[in-house]
């Protein structure tokens, strides 16, 4: 934890979003990959140090025009930001990055951290051009269904977990529920601005698809059959449909108990040699927000190859990949909740057993939503 501090501290904290491996080595050709900014760099308002996490926010300014681009040119509104990019914010295409979307509420997440840190209206003023504009894409985005009288999310996108078809794929629980988060945020925004909320957001926040349910369980998309059975493709990467409940309050989305049998499912069936080294703290994440103590702490220390951390603190994966600092700010973002709990389940130490064998002192933590 203390070298997670450190290394993130004289690698992350500047002007840009941070690539995989800081400033260590290249990889994935030295690009930042702008889907895994929070899992990078939220912990720094999490831990109290607003400050370092500011300088970053400045990149989406910069990609601002391809941003607008890009979402001009697929017939949205607002701004549409990449998934891999440079500083500067040129696209770079992919036929999987180009199908992610669960990078386009991060700024959204990012600012109101900052916010809640410091109650300051003029970072508020800066940057609600960009917070209203990306809600504006992301409403727009969302696909009426006259039938249902619902919004879905596709076809036409792969999910934070990759291993899904974009021509097939709709309705994943971890965007949804992060969708109609970021969509509320923003009105919350335009409130505190003396803004009248705006009509097409509500729309889509009181419309949304539901998480799809299947046996009692969260489905990783609602045209997956079978997403548990030990021959199912679709355990294996990250296990995304715990993400709606781990960076992200359950709020109207999430019915815990059905995420509860969720995640024992998941525990039991997941193909853990085939996952990220962020996957682990996440896990944590939504166990400390299930009230499992146990599986939280259970989950960081897992023995899987990609859980390692060297003795310099970096989170080694495979000799590709001998250093990953997602996974070392995801610790950092997990020991937070952990200790201070969130605004939605603000009791403290929630992460850590009552079983009397952990003495947890902390200090300095803001909580999550």
């Amino acid at each position: 934890m203390v070298l997670s501090q450190y290394l993130l501290r004289v690698q992350e904290a500047g002007n840009n979003p941070p690539q995989e491996t800081g400033l260590t080595y290249n990889s994935w050709y030295g690009k930042p990959h702008m889907e895994m900014i929070w899992w990078h760099m939220a912990q720094w308002a999490l831990w109290g140090r607003p400050a370092l996490l500011s300088p970053a926010l400045s990149w989406y300014t910069r990609a601002k025009g391809t941003a607008k681009a890009i979402a001009e040119r697929q017939g949205y509104k607002g701004l549409r930001w990449p998934k891999m990019t440079d500083n500067q914010g040129r696209e770079t295409s992919s036929n999987v990055g180009s199908f992610l979307i669960w990078q386009e509420p991060h700024l959204i997440y990012l600012a109101e951290l900052i916010y809640q840190d410091t109650h300051n209206l003029d970072f508020m003023k800066k940057y609600q051009d960009l917070v209203f504009q990306t809600a504006d894409f992301m409403a727009s985005f969302a696909t009426y269904d006259s039938l249902t009288g619902r919004f879905n999310l596709g076809k036409g996108i792969i999910p934070a977990q990759e291993c899904f078809k974009a021509s097939e794929t709709f309705n994943s629980p971890y965007e949804l529920a992060y969708w109609k988060w970021a969509l509320q945020t923003a009105q919350n925004w335009r409130t505190r601005l003396q803004l009248q909320p705006n009509a097409d957001w509500q729309e889509v926040i009181d419309h949304l698809a539901p998480l799809s349910i299947q046996n009692g369980l969260y489905k990783g998309a609602e045209d997956v059959a079978d997403s548990y059975s030990p021959s199912s493709p679709y355990t294996i990467d990250h296990p995304a449909v715990l993400m709606a409940l781990s960076m992200l309050p359950a709020g109207s989305t999430v019915d815990t108990a059905i995420m509860s049998k969720t995640f024992d499912t998941v525990k039991k069936v997941w193909h853990w040699e085939h996952t990220w080294g962020w996957d682990f703290p996440m896990v944590a994440m939504t166990a400390a927000r299930l009230h499992k103590p146990e599986e939280a702490i259970n989950a960081l220390f897992k023995d899987v190859k990609t859980n390692t951390y060297l003795v310099n603190g970096h989170n080694y994966q495979d000799g590709r990949l001998t250093i990953y600092l997602p996974g070392n700010g995801a610790l950092l973002s997990a020991i937070a909740l952990m200790c201070a709990g969130s605004k939605e389940d603000p009791e403290h130490n929630l992460g850590f057993p009552k079983n009397g064998q952990w003495n947890v002192k902390w200090e300095g933590f803001e909580q999550l939503p």
